[in-house]
């Protein structure tokens, strides 16, 4: 597919010549500014979209529950013109999500009771006034229009109130656009999977929310849509699982699993502890672990066409789910007042059970299943466990701080139930844990499972920092610290956004944590080629300076490719949201 743009000839009767924009070798990420609205670690810029004829940015600012407006006639120097306001359409409601077309701008609005239906508005760009609002289903996440403008697509998660006593169905809205003033909503549901749950769970796909059915389960998160506007694509994350959606009718087709990854493979490796280096403090410890596996889990996803098959490409995130975690009732037992699935390796395979954590972090409907876990020795002798004893495994330095879901990998009985050896304990063959921290391409095939890896970026994001930046691998995103994600999806890829140039499909995947931008070229699914890590973030600044918005850009978002023909200084642009660091950042895209 060729970028092409018009140039005025010499008589009006002449056909105007297409310009073909060139095929770079490669590209080059540069910062050429920043936004900062000063508020630091509480999502004042997510997710951003530009409007090519205004010339004009819009970045969700969720802690203030607007809309921010930026100028960016000057990509050196963008400046905020005005926020647009939504309690018009619904009190104490939250921004989630926005989407640009053609001058139309949408907005995807969050309930103030988040397992309420939440709304979506329509703007125009160019002077913000308002067209329509409609109503969708329960915490609109994200929004996105087929390629044409006239459909939006919205994804519905309808999470769970946080004492898990309201649990909504995920949907994703299809809203016909034909009629600006008046859009009309359908919605593509899950209601048709409800009574096949044992057959999903055999397939792979992750349902297990407690009394949930299958449509209350499924967390509709990211979508990505076609070329040619017929079919849509959207993950869910927690139930590592991608749905499939026909847009003209509005119907859910069908449910993928993802699978995992296994990191027991070399070029799949991990490190898992943050406390793993001498007194108890972290360091860089990459390596296999046999029997630990990575749920997908992706976040953002984008889609691309190579001789007329579609790509999608995954930032695999990772998301537990965790209601009611801080209520001292769950922990004490009562299965009514949340769930929490996250647990520490070294608390679920305590030779001394379950009960020394009660009243702690025991989830308590994994007290109801058993009485405490054990690894099995066959598969984890690696690391010491013994039958009826973890021994070395629960060992810091080893697998013991591993944040893992212990709702998958222990054993069970043909009808599914949990099953206990002699001492009423599971018995876990395997370990999983959240995200795969790397970036994946899938293809549809005909399998059962529907999805076919054609690849996955292994271990390099935790190896490049390793090597090129080690002083800040594994940072987190709020504080300074060697290592402190290693225990929990590391890097942690979130965003994900496809830019052409030419002929040639350049991936850019943000980076949660440590910060910074990943790039590859995609062109190829097979076998992308690295082309580089960009990190805004300044590395010497201390946990105080970061708290204090000293530290360059932190938590990236949302991120938005502009084309050169769009850009306002013809030049290809990224846009990158920081929700820690509340900026909004453009690069240039330097063509090599």
């Amino acid at each position: 597919m060729l970028a092409v743009g018009m140039v005025a000839c010499g008589s009006e009767n002449e056909t105007p010549v297409p310009i073909v924009e060139a095929t770079p070798n490669s590209i080059e990420l540069s910062k050429l500014a920043a936004y900062e609205s000063g508020v630091f670690a509480q999502s004042a810029a997510e997710i951003p979209a530009f409007d090519t004829e205004s010339q004009r940015l819009f970045v969700v600012n969720a802690k203030e529950g607007v809309l921010d407006v930026l100028d960016l006639s000057q990509p050196d120097q963008p400046k905020k013109i005005t926020s647009i306001k939504v309690d018009d359409i619904a009190p104490e409601a939250e921004v989630n999500s926005v989407a640009v077309h053609n001058g139309i701008v949408a907005i995807a609005i969050q309930a103030a009771v988040k397992t309420d239906p939440g709304y979506v508005a329509l703007y125009q760009a160019k002077d913000l006034s308002k067209l329509a609002h409609v109503q969708v289903g329960a915490l609109p996440d994200m929004l996105t229009f087929t390629p044409d403008g006239q459909t939006l697509l919205v994804a519905n998660e309808g999470e769970t109130s946080d004492d898990y006593q309201v649990d909504p169905e995920g949907s994703v809205s299809v809203i016909s656009l034909a009629n600006l003033k008046a859009p009309i909503v359908r919605t593509a549901d899950f209601k048709a999977f409800n009574g096949r749950e044992a057959a999903l769970r055999e397939q792979g796909i992750r349902i297990f929310g407690p009394k949930a059915s299958a449509a209350q389960d499924f967390e509709p998160e990211y979508i990505t849509v076609s070329k040619d506007g017929k079919t849509a694509w959207v993950t869910l994350q927690e139930n590592n699982a991608l749905a499939k959606i026909d847009v003209a009718a509005a119907k859910v087709l069908a449910v993928y699993p993802f699978g995992f990854k296994d990191h027991g493979i070399n070029g799949h490796g991990l490190d898992v502890s943050d406390a793993d280096g001498v007194d108890g403090k972290g360091k860089i410890n990459i390596q296999t672990w046999a029997n630990v596996r990575g749920l997908y889990m992706p976040d953002a996803i984008a889609s691309f066409e190579v001789a007329g098959k579609t790509y999608i490409v995954s930032a695999n995130e990772g998301d537990a789910r965790a209601w009611g975690e801080n209520n001292p009732a769950y922990f004490n037992n009562d299965t009514s007042q949340g769930f929490v699935e996250e647990w520490r390796v070294k608390h679920l395979v305590h030779a001394k059970g379950f009960d020394r954590r009660l009243g702690d972090d025991l989830p308590a409907h994994l007290r109801v299943l058993a009485k405490g876990a054990e690894l099995n020795p066959a598969n984890f002798a690696y690391c010491g466990a013994i039958a009826g004893d973890a021994k070395d495994c629960r060992e810091d330095h080893l697998l013991g701080r591993l944040n893992i879901s212990w709702t998958e990998g222990y054993q069970k009985n043909a009808d599914g139930t949990a099953k206990l050896n002699e001492r009423g304990n599971l018995v876990y063959d395997h370990l999983y844990s959240f995200g795969t921290r790397s970036v994946s391409i899938w293809v549809e095939n005909d399998q059962q499972t529907g999805l076919e890896l054609v690849w996955d970026s292994g271990d390099q994001f935790e190896q490049y920092i390793a090597k090129h930046h080690p002083e800040i691998f594994n940072f987190n995103h709020e504080e300074a610290g060697l290592d402190n994600r290693s225990d929990n999806k590391g890097p942690e890829p979130e965003g994900v956004t496809l830019g052409q140039i030419g002929q040639k499909t350049f991936a850019f995947i943000g980076l949660e944590r440590v910060g910074g931008i990943m790039v590859y070229d995609v062109s190829t699914p097979a076998s992308p080629v690295f082309v580089q890590y960009i990190n805004s973030r300044d590395f010497k600044a201390t946990t105080a300076q970061i708290e204090m918005g000293q530290a360059g850009d932190l938590g990236p978002e949302g991120l938005v490719f502009i084309p050169a023909k769009d850009s306002p200084n013809k030049k290809p642009l990224l846009v990158v949201g920081h929700e820690v660091s509340g900026s909004t950042t453009i690069y240039q895209v330097n063509l090599k």
